[in-house]
């Protein structure tokens, strides 16, 4: 059983980001290089990171990461202990939006949303757990999405992948808080990044019958890039609060709409809970 450590002075804390080339990953990057941590960058194409080694000498590390590889994924944390002795914040950021109806969603781009979305985001957890557990300290944050909490046409398939990652998010909660190990998922509303661009993906095959519902959904998804009303750098700055509170909550909701959207979503629930609840209790064997 690990001693636990000494706890690592705040300023002197070692972060490894997925997804950095751009959007939310550059603006979590940045945010913490600013603040004074160091950083290992991760792109598939480590280039795009040339910057933060250049503003950021003595703190950033810019290295090649695709999650859907597990040897990078392995490579990216020895990298990271090799450069600065340790890993105190894991922020889990690599992924992609793919829209589609459930009926008409490719099955390939299905199963390759959820290596990168899910199987990659679970590979770099697993790779760095025996390190922060054997350390008895460390940090874990998902870059979850509102569709993490809420499902909606044409956001189906996206929407599982996150649910998933909630799912494995809140597990971890509890099997890690023993070892002072602590874990947020981030829920994130519409932000201006590219995810409604370049990150999105969508199916080719089209059904007539969907164009006034999941056809209608994904264009306005499309339409409102640029006007998306989320700050990536005031949520990076949120990002580095959390890892400077004692106390980080288990989920963290950001944007007036995902916060709007999610308190309607649960008002729902307990109408609906109140009003089955009568049914629900009759499926246990009568009290005795």
């Amino acid at each position: 059983m690990g001693a636990a450590e000494t706890p690592t002075p705040e300023e002197d804390k070692v972060w490894l980001i997925t997804g950095c080339s751009s959007g939310m990953g550059r603006e979590f990057a940045r945010a913490a290089l600013t603040a004074g941590y160091r950083v290992v960058t991760t792109a598939r194409n480590p280039s795009t990171l040339d910057e933060f080694i250049a503003e950021f000498p003595e703190q950033a590390r810019a290295i090649e990461l695709d999650v859907t590889q597990h040897e990078q994924v392995s490579a990216a944390f020895e990298t990271t202990l090799e450069e600065f002795g340790r890993l105190d914040v894991l922020v889990n950021n690599a992924g992609y939006s793919y829209l589609s109806s459930i009926e008409e969603g490719d099955e390939a781009e299905v199963r390759a949303l959820f290596e990168t979305n899910f199987f990659g985001l679970l590979a770099m957890t697993r790779a760095v757990i025996p390190h922060m557990r054997e350390r008895r300290s460390g940090q874990i944050i998902f870059n979850s999405s509102q569709a993490g909490l809420m499902s909606r046409p044409g956001t189906g398939y996206y929407s599982t992948t996150k649910y998933a990652v909630e799912a494995l998010s809140e597990a971890l909660v509890f099997e890690l808080a023993p070892f002072n190990i602590k874990v947020t998922a981030l829920e994130p509303g519409p932000f201006r990044t590219d995810w409604a661009g370049r990150s999105m993906r969508s199916s080719t095959s089209t059904i007539d019958d969907y164009t006034d519902t999941v056809h209608a959904r994904i264009a306005f998804a499309r339409n409102m890039g640029g006007a998306e009303a989320g700050d990536p750098k005031r949520a990076a700055r949120t990002v580095v609060d959390l890892v400077r509170s004692e106390a980080p909550p288990p989920k963290l909701l950001l944007g007036q709409l995902v916060l709007d959207h999610y308190r309607e979503k649960l008002q729902s629930i307990q109408s609906m809970l109140e009003e089955w609840e009568s049914v629900t209790l009759s499926a246990d064997f009568p009290a005795e």
